[in-house]
């Protein structure tokens, strides 16, 4: 089958025609993003003849105007950032200086940083096309073979590698890479702005550790960052550097014209609504003090990705709309039969698996063959499955793919016709880069977000103001975090001696006082000279949070190796009797040994699906700051989360019908985190209309609306904060409902919602009010995360309570 002849507005009127009549029309809006025409500058004098010609060779007759103002910039030695949109040529900004410093310079040496592997890989291509001698281009990742890695060492000048690497293996032998780091004129950070939260705050530390290393070593490189639009992109790149960068902001590139609608799934009518089934909920032990529901970030609550593994599709939630995957896959299957080049991002692991699934036997249905031209692509696979899948991707084989985000960065889909997005992707920058896939020949382009029945959702299809014309958001980091700083330091120490001037580096006063701490706790012993790393090996340290070895899933009866879990997920995805998804084969879970990070699993087809339940206890440490509204109070302090996977439901395939509930014998896991909660006194409650018997329904129903409108205000998922409500907190000794980062120290989201809290609660209230369901469902107060199984809730309780609590607030 051949490219589509069909354009964005023909297309979205065929997949508008599957919903019937105008009336029923799933589109709540649709956004025209008008073409822009390119400004294109003169080739900077510096380049190199051989660098431009080879640039030129490739079809680029001339830089963009944003490009050489870049590329300038870092010629000059000035670090540097470049935020402009997708396929808006970032790269020859950086390529044009780092190329042009290694042909003056055959001794000068590059490195690169990735946040993925797919884009590192993308990028070797680009400079491997180039053909420019003496280059040697590699990329070094764990996949790269222990003698390919010497030779890299020995011969590459320009390493394509990511943080992870550079943390584990480039920076603990520094010494073995001495001729790298003398010679070292650049340093690219590609989608810098991926680097947010703990993972970024980490990253933000690799970093120094390498300017402290390269400055031992005599070089003093140049930071060239690449970023999507965004926020504040100077402050940001500044913080995670850590030295002044000046940002270029203004895109010069041409851009082809997009259709960008919004999608809601229609309401199921009732005869095909399964009715909810509620199983009995575990209590938390805070369920002593009054009644307690938890709204955990996941069972890996620990871990920095593990909370995207579990999909809210696929939960325990009353039918009340068609069901986001379903949607996309249909949506998928429309455009590949229409012969639109489609890229279908998809939330979680399992749901990419899923969407890809019911395409094709879809297609298949339709036309029999066609289904081999759908395929799924997410973190897990193997490195030649992946390179396999992008190769038919970028060949035309493939004219459909559902992705998670491993393919939201960077690589270069030239080609694509068309995106879906299912589900609200965190951030709004997230929400351009995917939907900035497709055009990126320069083409007119369709995107197509499509809302979960879910909180925020349901308010963003229905307030596209809130999407369009808004700014994207600052990427939020937290270098001093104590539970990322103290580590770090460790990883430092062992690599070299810390000196005082390195504690300037590496924060000042907060890198002072956490050095004592760890001089006190053994890890550090102080001399003259500085102070040394005490153990023999080297900290172990994992920069995304993930608890651990990732988790090895292996078919028992033929030893081969499937894919990889990280260590926070494993818990919800692979506990035994757990279903997994590969490839559109489905395995069921034999044996769970986190000791040895393997998971036995044996290939089976049932009728039904699998679902982790959790439990939550949250207990107060410090508060560090607080708002005395009268009978409200707002408070923002230190928390300890106790969490345990505690069992499992079978579900029906289709219906959603729970089979039974299976308990499982899981280690509990602690957290140390930072919360916002608010504490309501039982009279305002009486006052406002709560009877006593609801109060536990309606703290836990605006708990869960929340949740899931704070993505709104901070840049943070759903995924990765969670929450407490109860009638009774023994610390509060009051109604209270808490909201917690779901990650080790915090990672900014709680102070953000304690700073805008009136503008928070002000947005769940409206949401919640004009839901138009009568009790409650998916798309206000229900959450796909809770422990409780959803159970009780009581949304206009909620409205009250978040009422009273906004008359109470001072405003933002």
């Amino acid at each position: 089958m051949t490219a589509t002849a069909f354009g964005p507005a023909q297309l979205l009127h065929r997949l508008r025609a599957r919903s019937g009549s105008a009336a029923q029309s799933p589109i709540t809006h649709v956004e025209q993003v008008t073409a822009r025409a390119g400004r294109v500058a003169e080739w900077p004098e510096w380049a190199d003849p051989s660098v431009r010609e080879s640039l030129v060779s490739q079809g680029i007759v001339a830089p963009w105007q944003h490009q050489a103002d870049a590329a300038s910039l870092a010629w000059a030695g000035t670090h540097v950032v470049l935020a402009t949109g997708t396929a808006s040529g970032k790269s020859m900004a950086y390529q044009l200086p780092a190329l042009s410093r290694l042909a003056a310079d055959p001794r000068a040496t590059v490195l690169y940083l990735a946040p993925t592997k797919a884009l590192a890989a993308d990028q070797l291509r680009a400079l491997v096309r180039l053909g420019l001698d003496g280059v040697r281009p590699a990329t070094l990742d764990g996949d790269t073979q222990r003698e390919e890695r010497e030779w890299i060492r020995q011969h590459s000048r320009f390493i394509l590698t990511n943080p992870d690497m550079l943390h584990h293996a480039v920076l603990p032998a520094h010494a073995r890479w001495g001729a790298f780091f003398r010679r070292l004129s650049y340093v690219v950070i590609d989608e810098c702005h991926a680097y947010r939260g703990v993972f970024g705050s980490h990253v933000a530390h690799v970093l120094r550790r390498l300017r402290r290393v390269a400055e031992r070593y005599g070089s003093s490189p140049t930071f060239v960052l690449a970023s999507a639009t965004s926020g504040d992109p100077a402050g940001s790149a500044s913080r995670l550097v850590g030295v002044p960068v000046a940002a270029v902001v203004e895109d010069a590139s041409p851009r082809g014209g997009m259709t960008f609608a919004l999608w809601e799934p229609p309401l199921l009518p009732p005869e095909s609504s399964a009715p909810p089934t509620f199983v009995p909920a575990a209590r938390t032990p805070a369920s002593a003090a009054g009644s307690s529901s938890a709204d955990s970030p996941s069972a890996g609550f620990l871990s920095a990705g593990s909370a995207s593994e579990v999909d809210p599709d696929l939960d325990n939630m009353p039918p009340i709309r068609r069901s986001a995957l379903r949607e996309t896959a249909d949506l998928l299957t429309d455009a590949v039969v229409a012969g639109t080049r489609t890229l279908a991002f998809v939330r979680s692991r399992r749901g990419a698996e899923v969407v890809a699934t019911m395409a094709r036997r879809s297609l298949d249905e339709a036309v029999p063959g066609l289904g081999s031209r759908v395929a799924a692509y997410r973190g897990g696979y193997l490195r030649e499955d992946r390179r396999a899948i992008e190769r038919a991707l970028l060949s035309g084989e493939l004219l459909g793919l559902a992705s998670t985000n491993a393919l939201e960065l960077g690589v270069d889909l030239a080609g694509l016709d068309a995106v879906l997005i299912c589900g609200w992707p965190g951030t709004r920058a997230s929400l351009w880069q995917q939907a900035g896939r497709a055009g990126r020949a320069g083409g007119e382009a369709l995107a197509v977000l499509i809302a979960r029945d879910d909180p925020l959702d349901t308010y963003l299809v229905h307030h596209p103001e809130a999407l369009f014309g808004r700014p994207v958001e600052a990427t939020v980091l937290d270098p001093a975090n104590p539970y990322v700083l103290g580590p770090q330091l460790c990883c430092a120490a062992s690599e070299a001696p810390l000196t005082e001037t390195d504690l300037e580096l590496f924060g000042g006063a907060a890198a002072r006082a956490t050095v004592e701490a760890l001089v006190q706790q053994g890890a550090l012993r102080k001399r003259p000279s500085g102070w040394y790393w005490t153990e023999r090996g080297r900290p172990d340290v994992d920069l995304r949070g993930t608890g651990g070895a990732p988790v090895q899933v292996v078919e028992a009866s033929t030893g081969r190796l499937l894919g990889t879990v990280d260590q926070g997920s494993s818990h919800v995805m692979l506990h035994e009797g757990a279903v997994y998804l590969h490839q559109g084969v489905t395995y069921l879970v034999d044996e769970l040994d986190l000791e040895d990070a393997i998971a036995l699993v044996h290939p089976e087809e049932p009728d039904w699906t699998t679902h982790a339940r959790d439990v939550t206890d949250v207990s107060v440490v410090r508060v560090r700051s607080y708002v005395d509204a009268g009978p409200v109070g707002l408070f923002l302090g230190d928390v300890d989360v106790t969490s345990q996977v505690v069992s499992y439901q079978r579900r029906r395939l289709g219906s959603g019908e729970v089979i039974d509930t299976k308990p499982l014998d899981l280690p509990v896991r602690e957290l140390r985190t930072v919360a916002v909660w608010f504490t309501i006194s039982p009279q305002a409650l009486a006052a406002a209309g709560v009877e006593t018997a609801d109060v536990p329904g309606a703290l836990h129903a605006a708990e869960h609306a929340g949740i899931g409108l704070l993505p709104l205000i901070a840049t943070c998922d759903r995924w990765d904060i969670g929450g407490l409500s109860t009638a009774n907190h023994p610390d509060t000794e009051a109604p209270t409902v808490f909201v917690y980062d779901g990650h080790p120290g915090g990672a900014g989201f709680a102070e953000r919602a304690y700073a805008t809290a009136a503008e928070w609660l002000r947005a769940t209230r409206e949401a919640i009010a004009s839901c138009a369901c009568e009790t409650g469902c998916p798309s206000c107060v229900q959450s796909p995360k809770c422990g409780n199984g959803n159970n009780p809730l009581d949304k206009p309780g909620a409205v009250r309570v978040l009422t009273t609590v906004l008359a109470a607030l001072p405003p933002d």
